[in-house]
């Protein structure tokens, strides 16, 4: 497992920001994996993600999104979830990014949900608000093959078979 600590900090539209401390996975030049372990059992839509339910963040700061993927206690998908986000900065510890509000989440049999669309302010800037909804799009296409995708990289990074 992880040894180094690294500091999440999301930022709302609002302006409003939340921190987790977590675990440094993988750092590369491209990429950064950290780990959060769930504190208390919590409902997502009809997803129950346990307590200990292990949150693997994976940031980058040349997309339009961050990616969580849930793995129950025996390695197995739980959910993935994408925050669409912009202005995501990647210290040695901090991860900095900005929440855009809306949410894709695609449960283990390749449902695809958007999230928080109605969270959106009306006068938003109509170039946000493309970006906002191209992300949507892209995240929402295949989701099977996502779900694929983020499992084989946990699976690889957690050593799980």
């Amino acid at each position: 497992m992880p040894s180094s600590r690294i500091t999440e900090v999301k930022t709302t539209l609002a302006g409003e920001q939340k921190r987790f401390e977590c675990e440094l996975l993988r750092q590369t030049e491209n990429e950064t994996v950290i780990v959060y372990r769930m504190p208390r059992d919590r409902w997502l839509e009809d997803i129950l993600l346990r307590k200990n339910t292990l949150s693997l963040g994976y940031f980058w700061e040349d997309r339009p999104y961050n990616a969580y993927h849930w793995i129950d206690a025996r390695g197995g998908t739980v959910a993935l979830y994408f925050n669409i986000s912009d202005h995501t900065r990647i210290g040695k510890q901090t991860i900095e990014w900005r929440d855009l509000a809306v949410d894709i989440l695609i449960s283990p049999d390749g449902r695809c949900r958007v999230l928080d669309e109605d969270e959106l302010p009306p006068d938003l800037d109509r170039g946000l608000l493309d970006f906002i909804h191209a992300a949507r799009d892209e995240l929402c296409r295949k989701p099977l093959s996502r779900l694929g995708e983020y499992d084989k990289l946990t699976r690889s990074l957690m050593n799980l078979r």
